[in-house]
C-alpha cells in the first residue's frame, strides 16, 4: 500500500525502470505480430500501459505530460518507449510537486467506486506489473530476449555462472 509520497516515489521509480527495460527489448516487427486473435499484440499492450498513465491518474486529478488516453499506437518501439518515459516521469513529478502524504487519503471516483489515492496509486502500479507480465510471455513466444525484472530470466542465469532452471 502506498502510505506516503516517499513510498510511491520508491515503488514507482523501480517500476519505471523495469517497464523501460522490457520496452527496450521490443522490436518494430514484434509490435504487430498476432499470437492469437483474442490476445492483444505487444504494441497494443505496451501502448495500453502508456495510455493508462494519463487515463487512470486523471481520475485522481493529475494532468500528465506525454501521450493521451486515445492517442493511436505509434509505429515504432522507440516511440512507445519515449511516450512511456515522458508520461511515467511526468506522473512522478506531478505527485511530488502537487501532493502531500495527506493527499493520499483523499477519495476519488475510480470506475464507479470510491478509492483513496494511496490505494489508487498501488492499483495503478499493480496494473502495470500485470500487463508487463503479459508482455513478457508474448515476447518469449515472439522469440525476443526477455530481461530479468525481479530476478534473472532463464536466459540470464549463465551470466551469473549458474545452470538455467529445467524447463
Amino acid at each position: 500500500m502506498i502510505r506516503t509520497i516517499s513510498d510511491f516515489e520508491h515503488s514507482w521509480s523501480q517500476e519505471i525502470e523495469s517497464t523501460q527495460k522490457v520496452f527496450k527489448h521490443l522490436t518494430n516487427d514484434s509490435l504487430t505480430k498476432v499470437i492469437h486473435p483474442d490476445v492483444r499484440t505487444l504494441g497494443r499492450l505496451a501502448w495500453h500501459i502508456v495510455t493508462t498513465i494519463p487515463e487512470m491518474t486523471g481520475r485522481m486529478g493529475l494532468t500528465i505530460a506525454g501521450p493521451k488516453e486515445h492517442d493511436p499506437i505509434p509505429a515504432t518501439a522507440k516511440e512507445i518507449l519515449k511516450g512511456y518515459s515522458d508520461a511515467a516521469i511526468s506522473l512522478l513529478e506531478e505527485v511530488k510537486k502537487n501532493w502531500t502524504d495527506a493527499t493520499l487519503e483523499v477519495t476519488d471516483d475510480m470506475y464507479g467506486e470510491k478509492w483513496k489515492r494511496g490505494f489508487s496509486l498501488q492499483g495503478f502500479i499493480n496494473h502495470e506489473i500485470h500487463h508487463r507480465g503479459e508482455m513478457i510471455v508474448l515476447m518469449r513466444i515472439c522469440g525476443l530476449a526477455v530481461p530479468g525484472i525481479y530476478g534473472p530470466t532463464r536466459d540470464e542465469w549463465a551470466k551469473f555462472g549458474m545452470q538455467p532452471p529445467v524447463v
